[in-house]
């Protein structure tokens, strides 16, 4: 009976690792008027960065291979978790770009 909890322990534990988390961003955040056009260029590229790990997140890798083998929904979460990030990157963007050529750093 032990030998069977431990695998059950093993294998729910494994299949948690199979989840993926990608870093969300707050779409609004205080201070974002008060950017100058090179920290606003700054949090562009760390835009980008988020995205491409949202992109990473939403492929196949070690952990979504693992979470359609031992869990498929996993797979699904991960998938989604990626999209939602995804999501507030543009819109934060959308957001930041507003400020950007209001304070005419594109000229």
């Amino acid at each position: 009976m032990r030998k069977i909890l431990l695998a059950g322990c093993g294998v729910a534990l494994f299949a948690a690792a199979a989840c993926t988390s990608t870093t969300k961003v707050s779409t609004v955040q205080p201070g974002d008027q008060k950017l100058s056009c090179a920290e606003l260029e700054r949090e562009f590229v760390n835009l980008d960065e988020v995205m491409n790990e949202a992109d990473d997140n939403k492929g196949v890798n070690t952990a979504n291979v693992a979470a359609v083998v031992l869990f498929w929904p996993a797979a699904v979460g991960n998938y989604m978790d990626a999209d939602k990030a995804q999501d507030l990157v543009e819109k934060r963007r959308t957001h930041l770009m507003g400020i950007y050529d209001d304070k005419g750093c594109s000229a």
